[in-house]
């Protein structure tokens, strides 16, 4: 008969135990699960990747529940265990479901420490934890405009870049002198300020909050030293507590965490507690590497496995703040009884420093290059004593050969961990080859997880496929255009033009699609590709477009749209003016608010509204939600200001006009601006045109949102005419050779400047360019008419995943 076992915690330390375990006896046990949340087991490690809006939950859950189901498992999520029997050995939980066990585990992770201060209960207030965190802070972007997140570790610093990218203005509050005290050293601190204030983020140092103010939204911080920030919502991120709670209430011995021994073990029998709750030798972990091992120690005790048990953890922090890499371990600070060897290149970005002790390396710290992290992590582990060679350690000499990933790898043990989002060794790893036959990180994926997180470890994956297969023996899988295909964007637009394929699913058919229907990530983008290839024969496939594009309007998050009419180069007239107020006060329009595209925004609007409302109008749509020409953003120019040098508004009315509801890969926005002095913020859009004497310059690939990028000069041309030439052609070569939501930053770096000069330097070139952008321009049509007269919004469309609430600016 199985034995019960009960884990109380449905997070990543528990879980991976439980994991571990069904490896080792996968039927031993009749296995419950608790998870105060209402989601199954996720990776908390990329939350800031679901607030920065690069994945969402679906992204980041490591066991769906249909594992749950597979292995047996009985889930309950939204239960938070309130109490634990020892005598009876039974848990009960808030909503009195009660669970037998003969073994428990506690997993209880940790809470966010909320500073204890006048105001910190306000509305506004919130930590860094989980999924309605990230959920609150998304809404809140919504709403309101400054942020402020107190604490400069790792977690703050990833709050901070996902409400930039919520287009929040964003300040951080450290109470220390240097951000990431814990993991850097004041250098590569600088170099750390020095990199997120050019990506937006303004920083307070040495400051201490003293009270949080505001009526019953949060207004200000204040300050110790008697200064304030104003702010709309702030965000603590300043540590973690173990969660203790539950043990506090059974009788375990309590100490910073739940004190476990060697074997992690409470002082109750049949009783185990790991992770961040774990307290070990007096010290409560937050890394996932430790967890990970201690529940490697649970897993071999339940299942009857010899092990000498848990001995404590060396860590090592590998990742990547805000698109830097950074590595440390060990001790990283300089003291008086140990010397260092650093390399610093200012110009790449790059920092390193091993710290040395008595002929051993103790410590280390990496910015911008972590290639030497594992090598570095191993001396460290060991005490490889590096007397006589210790410039070596950093700094190879003239003679030695280069080592090589896979040289690199032959020297590490096989419990070091190579992915540490989800704890996978390179023993693991090499299993996984030698037993399952494994040849592609692909597989390594699928079978180990490692690299199926934030993917960092990709390249040491591959190191090690090499140092097991031979370079001949790992498999090179291309990755496609999604899941549904190995074909890339090219090898698909070849076969379309090719085949003369016409529809998405001929284009599926033909080449074959592992999914016939498609995915929400393929279907739009074949759309596209099919239109931009065929423009006289292609037919909108409305079911392949996402609901925003289909209902002509922003759907937000509560379900109302938001309407933005056209207005050519940001300019209007008072009669459009008075139209937009009368229907707005018509229709009960909650919000108006200008948008950052010099247009004006309705948000709140009923979806059956929106025929009536766009009837009303009898104005074009702004295309906020559309893959397409958004705006041209426009100064005053010579029409009325004193440094103005042509006509701004009269040049980006052309624009607008001459490129409006024309399809691309990804929304373009364009801005004009009649003088150097650059007020519409030309050097930041996508097609940016800056006046000077005599005539016009050219600027290409810029973006102003979550991956800011100065423009490029393209040329300079001195009348109206060559600029909307040169602009056609530009937008024509991006069309049709830009990948489906590719932007035209991503896009310019893709290609290459020259390669894209190269294309418009003939004029030929560019006049056949401008053909064919005229052709496809002639057959678009006003779809905000289509949905005055079809009424089409009640139509039932093939479900594709409904676009996050974007905003119209």
């Amino acid at each position: 008969m199985k034995k019960k076992l009960v884990l109380v915690g449905n997070g990543m330390a528990g879980v991976n135990c439980i994991e571990q375990l069904l490896k080792l006896a996968p039927n031993r046990y009749d296995i419950t699960i608790f998870g105060s949340e209402p989601h199954p087991n996720y990776n908390r490690i990329l939350l800031s990747s679901v607030l920065a809006g690069d994945a969402d939950m679906k992204d980041i859950v490591i066991n769906e529940r249909s594992w749950y189901a597979e292995n047996g498992i009985a889930l309950h999520t939204s239960h938070t265990v309130t109490g634990i029997d020892p005598v009876k050995k039974t848990v009960t939980t808030d909503k009195g479901l009660s669970a037998a066990y003969d073994e428990l585990i506690i997993a209880t992770g940790s809470n966010a420490f909320m500073l204890p201060v006048p105001g910190a209960d306000k509305e506004g207030v919130i930590a860094f934890r989980d999924i309605k965190d990230c959920e609150t802070m998304m809404d809140a972007a919504k709403h309101y405009k400054k942020a402020v997140v107190i604490g400069g570790g790792l977690l703050g610093l990833e709050a901070a870049r996902g409400l930039l990218n919520l287009n929040m203005d964003v300040t951080v509050v450290h109470k220390h002198p240097f951000l990431m005290e814990r993991q850097l050293d004041q250098t590569a601190s600088i170099l750390l300020r020095k990199e997120l204030e050019g990506q937006g983020m303004r920083f307070l140092m040495s400051k201490n909050t003293e009270q949080i103010l505001g009526k019953k939204r949060v207004s200000a911080i204040r300050f110790s030293d008697g200064t304030s920030e104003e702010a709309d919502l702030v965000v603590m991120a300043i540590g973690i507590r173990p969660n203790i709670a539950l043990a506090r209430t059974t009788g375990i011995t309590i100490n910073q965490g739940i004190v476990v021994n060697d074997f992690m073990e409470t002082n109750i029998p049949h009783i185990h507690a790991v992770g961040e709750c774990a307290e070990h030798n007096g010290v409560a972990y937050g890394l996932v590497a430790p967890l990970y091992e201690q529940g490697a120690v649970i897993a071999k005790r339940l299942a009857g496995v010899e092990t000498d048990g848990y001995h404590g953890s060396i860590v090592s922090t590998k990742l990547k703040v805000s698109g830097v890499d950074v590595f440390s371990a060990g001790v990283y600070a300089d003291r008086p009884d140990t010397r260092s060897v650093r390399v610093q290149d200012d110009f790449a970005g790059i920092y390193k420093k091993a710290v040395i002790q008595d002929g051993k390396v103790i410590g280390a710290v990496l910015f911008g290059d972590i290639g030497d992290g594992s090598r570095l992590f191993k001396m460290i582990r060991t005490g490889e004593d590096v007397t006589g060679r210790e410039r070596e350690v950093l700094i190879p000499s003239s003679g030695a050969p280069a080592k090589s990933g896979a040289d690199l790898v032959a020297e590490m043990p096989d419990d070091e961990v190579v992915c540490g989002c989800n704890g996978v060794t390179k023993g693991a790893i090499v299993s996984a080859i030698k037993e399952k036959g494994c040849s592609s990180i692909g597989e390594i994926k699928a079978c180990t997880k490692a690299s199926a997180s934030c993917g960092g470890c990709k390249p040491l994956v591959g190191d090690v496929l090499t140092y097991v297969l031979g370079a001949d023996g790992v498999k090179t899988v291309k990755e496609g255009m999604c899941g549904c295909t190995t074909l890339g964007r090219d090898e698909v637009v070849e076969a379309i033009r090719g085949m003369h394929l016409t529809t998405s699913k001929e284009v599926m058919n033909v080449l074959g699609w592992a999914n016939e229907e498609g995915c929400s990530k393929c279907r739009p983008a074949l759309n596209y590709y099919l239109g931009m290839v065929w423009p006289n024969e292609h037919e909108d496939e409305r079911e392949s477009r996402f609901v925003n594009e289909r209902n002509h309007a922003n759907i937000q998050k509560d379900g109302t749209y938001s309407v933005v009419p056209r207005m050519y180069g940001g300019v209007t007239t008072p009669e459009d003016l008075k139209k937009i107020a009368d229907i707005a006060l018509k229709y009960n329009v909650p919000l108006v608010k200008m948008t950052g595209g010099q247009r004006i925004d309705l948000l709140g609007v009923k979806k059956e509204d929106l025929p009536g409302m766009w009837a009303d109008l009898d104005m074009p749509s702004g295309y906020a939600y559309g893959k397409t020409l958004r705006t041209v953003k426009t100064c005053v120019g010579e029409t009325f200001c004193r440094f103005g040098t042509q006509d701004a508004m009269g040049m980006g009315i052309k624009l607008e006009k001459k490129f409006e509801r024309l399809s691309a890969p990804a929304k373009v926005k364009m801005a004009v601006s009649g003088c150097p002095r650059n007020c519409a913020e030309a050097t930041i859009k996508d097609f940016g045109v800056v006046a000077i004497d005599g005539g016009w310059e050219l600027y290409v690939g810029g973006n102003g949102g979550t991956k800011l990028r100065g423009c490029d000069l393209l040329t300079k041309v001195k009348t109206e005419d060559e600029v909307i030439e040169w602009s056609g052609a530009y937008v024509q070569f991006y069309r049709e050779t830009g990948k489906y939501n590719e932007r035209t930053s991503e896009w310019v770096e893709r290609m290459g400047l020259d390669t894209i000069k190269a294309a418009l330097e003939k004029k030929e070139d560019r006049l056949a360019l401008m053909e064919r952008i005229e052709h496809a321009l002639s057959l678009t049509k006003d779809p905000w008419k289509e949905i005055i007269e079809k009424r089409e919004l009640n139509e039932t469309f093939v479900p594709l995943s409904e676009e996050t609430p974007a905003t119209a600016g």
